[in-house]
């Protein structure tokens, strides 16, 4: 078992148009933190969706640079979930962690975003992270985000959301072999998948789990969602609980989103490019 990372810290959503995502995200009844802007050399901006542990984290190129090259190359193919960012408690020891299991990572690097507090002060909110250097399966990016300054990340009243939204609650991802990818997966977190009813794979991490299973499998836990737009492997799915559910269908009214067993489903075209489940 990992002793310095755990569980999901949050999704990083790669979107087109900064703005209109923001005001997606709000129709489907979230609460947005006001935008963040990186440094100039990212060129990145993001509005963040704070649950009580973990988020969500809209991502958007402001400006072209060297940096965000790799933003620019995806957003040309599609939207949606680009990374998957794994707690780190110590980033540093995290990163010697996986590299005594024989996964490989890249430098940690730290860097921080200002925050206006809400009572109108300015805060710096600072991290420090490193990335896999590779995906443990195809489309599958992983980078691990030790919070140094977490106040200034989850600040009161952003964690409140019309739709009551408030945990993730897992996360669907593509896979042309599922059972490998997972075997994948739970090698970097120390953990053996399990199957699930339907032959996906499940692999906890912590929090919310991970769940790999191919495109025949992911149409037949939402049959007639329209499910044009996701790519052929990667992340799809991002499913978020909610403590009355009856809240997230009003706020999903008029979005073609759908009610089935694995509860409420809004299409990617409604979503910036996943499918969004409130469970």
């Amino acid at each position: 078992m990992l002793t310095h990372l755990g569980g999901i810290d949050h999704a990083v959503v790669l979107v087109r148009n900064l703005d209109a995502a923001a005001a997606g995200f709000a129709r489907l009844g979230f609460t947005l933190a006001p935008r963040g802007t990186h440094s100039p050399e990212m060129g990145t901006g993001n509005h963040c969706i704070m649950l009580r542990t973990d988020y969500v984290e809209l991502l958007g190129v402001l400006a072209p640079t060297e940096r965000n090259i790799r933003w620019r190359e995806a957003l040309a193919e599609r939207e949606g979930i680009s990374n998957i960012v794994l707690r780190a408690r110590d980033a540093e020891a995290g990163a010697a962690e996986l590299a005594a299991r024989g996964v490989a990572t890249l430098p940690v690097q730290g860097f921080g975003r200002p925050v206006t507090m809400p009572d109108g002060g300015a805060a710096e909110a600072r991290f420090r992270i490193f990335h896999l250097a590779e995906a443990p399966a195809p489309g599958l990016n992983l980078f691990a985000c030790e919070h140094l300054t977490p106040e200034a990340t989850w600040v009161p009243g952003l964690m409140e959301h019309p739709n009551t939204a408030e945990a993730l609650a897992g996360i669907e991802v593509l896979a042309a072999d599922p059972a490998s990818a997972a075997k994948a997966m739970g090698r970097v977190l120390d953990r053996a998948p399990e199957a699930e009813a339907d032959g996906a794979m499940r692999v906890e991490t912590g929090a919310a789990p991970l769940v790999f299973l191919t495109g025949l499998q992911l149409a037949g836990r939402y049959p007639g969602l329209d499910l044009s737009g996701l790519p052929p492997e990667g992340p799809a799915t991002l499913a978020v609980r909610v403590a009355n559910p009856s809240a997230a269908v009003r706020c999903a009214a008029g979005l073609g989103a759908m009610e089935g067993r694995f509860g409420l489903a809004v299409p990617p075209r409604a979503a910036h490019g996943l499918i969004l489940a409130f469970r």
